[in-house]
């Protein structure tokens, strides 16, 4: 019980400390002054009907949430404290005063300056957690919300592999109900625990289904669409990264994934390619009349080897390359580009390379490698700063959750490498013109650089595996 005194004494010291609310009065009851007085050892999961003050906490309650749908933190705190110190519980059904205490806390937290008050707001949110689950139990909504201020406010406070536990067991105990607030971050646990070696390919696997199934059934249900739209821009595309690992995905993957864009775009033959070898990839053949059509469209308009496989070993290349086999493919590109003295050659087979690693194997840094290889080899050739680009411009679920800054700055040197191309290659130009004009509308508003106390046209230096300087710029 001394716990849960001194829990309860730093919520109220706190209330104190973070602001000195004049309205807590308003209730107008001395009642709540004697409950204050009188319940030195409060019963901590409480309900409204376990307290002789119920009538009391339920108009506090009222009162603080109407104040805190309005975001008037101050006058709301006082009445929350109350209807906390009496009711922890609330109705006994569900979490909304602890889920509310922690908006208040998070609220003093980011106002604070002081980083040792600061330090006791974050101990107080953690204890409103431990306290929740404590009374409703590790229901998926309790520690799903953990996980996600643990993922995005205070990802100092644990460990990774911790953080990516609460977010599994969340999973687990909903399944096909799991929270939606938790898929966008726990789909970048996983892809990153993955590739570092922390988590086995059967448990990517397993997760990675069960994020799918979830937000197909998110979809379907038809409940806040608006937010099932952002969940959507974000997952599928952060789980392709594990295209890149042979057998990871069926081939229903892939044709649920890549149809429509051919169906969409057809004669576009950088679509064509990639996804007539993302088919091949992932192992789909000629029983499959999609897959047939695909193909039958890349061989008559888009094969490319007659140009560039001018030896037997690039001759070589194309054929792994035609049999799904990309790594081995690379390899003799590579080898090919090597013993041309042909220095617009070289830079094809690197550009091939870089477009493998980029649209088939999802291996970003690598395809700006060989990228930059084809552009040193052929100078003033604006291919390869597209493609660049273009692995810019993609990296948002990469860096960043999806949306907002983090996500929206990989724009600003995509750009760059667009404007690159279209100044020093007019065949290019087309191109990298209805690309600028494309992703303009993605980058940071003015309000967002604003906030940062950044300024249009100011240097900056985007981070992630980017790491480029490049301008600051307004969304048109």
């Amino acid at each position: 019980m001394r716990i849960l005194r001194d829990f309860v004494v730093l919520i109220l010291l706190m209330g104190i400390i973070s602001c000195s609310p004049k309205t807590g009065s308003e209730i107008g009851d001395s009642a709540m002054d004697e409950a204050e007085a009188v319940e030195t050892e409060p019963n901590t999961c409480g309900t409204f009907d376990d307290s002789r003050y119920g009538d009391d906490a339920i108009t506090a309650h009222v009162l603080y949430r109407d104040y805190l749908k309005r975001e008037q933190y101050e006058r709301a705190f006082p009445f929350w404290k109350k209807a906390f110190s009496i009711a922890p519980a609330a109705d006994g059904k569900r979490t909304t005063h602890f889920t509310d205490g922690v908006i208040f806390y998070e609220y003093f937290y980011n106002e604070a300056t002081d980083e040792e008050l600061k330090a006791k707001y974050v101990d107080t949110i953690f204890m409103l957690y431990d306290q929740m689950e404590e009374c409703y139990g590790a229901t998926g909504y309790v520690l799903g919300k953990k996980a996600f201020d643990l993922y995005f406010n205070f990802p100092d406070l644990k460990e990774e592999g911790e953080i990516y536990q609460y977010f599994k067991e969340s999973f687990d105990l909903d399944q096909d109900s799991a929270q939606y607030f938790i898929l966008n971050p726990f789909t970048d646990l996983l892809v990153r625990r993955y590739f570092d070696n922390k988590i086995d390919r059967e448990e990517a696997q397993k997760y990675a289904q069960m994020i799918f199934d979830r937000l197909d059934k998110g979809l379907e249900d038809g409940e806040n669409p608006q937010q099932w739209e952002i969940i959507a821009d974000y997952v599928p595309s952060r789980l392709g990264a594990f295209e890149g690992e042979k057998g990871f995905y069926d081939c229903q993957y892939y044709l649920d994934k890549y149809v429509p864009r051919f169906d969409a775009d057809p004669e576009n033959c950088e679509v064509v390619t990639t996804i007539y070898h993302s088919l091949i990839w992932g192992d789909c053949g000629e029983e499959n009349e999609d897959f047939v059509r695909i193909r039958d469209a890349y061989n008559e308009n888009c094969r490319v080897v007659e140009e560039v496989a001018t030896s037997s070993t690039a001759r070589q290349a194309f054929d792994l390359l035609e049999g799904g086999e990309f790594e081995e493919a690379i390899e003799k590109f590579e080898q090919a580009a090597e013993e041309t003295e042909n220095m617009e050659r070289r830079a094809q087979l690197y550009l091939v390379i870089a477009k493998i690693y980029y649209g088939s194997l999802k291996r970003f840094p690598i395809a700006r490698d060989y990228a930059m290889k084809a552009a040193e080899a052929r100078p003033n050739w604006g291919e390869p700063h597209l493609l660049i680009g273009k692995l810019y411009a993609s990296s948002g679920p990469l860096c960043g959750p999806g949306t907002g800054w983090d996500s929206q700055i990989v724009v600003w040197p995509a750009i760059d490498e667009w404007e690159k191309a279209r100044r020093m290659d007019s065949e290019a130009a087309q191109e990298a013109t209805s690309l600028i004009n494309r992703y303009s509308q993605y980058m940071p508003k003015r309000e967002d650089i604003f906030l940062r106390s950044l300024n249009e046209g100011d240097p900056f230096t985007v981070p992630c595996w980017i790491n480029q300087r490049t301008t600051i710029r307004i969304a048109k």
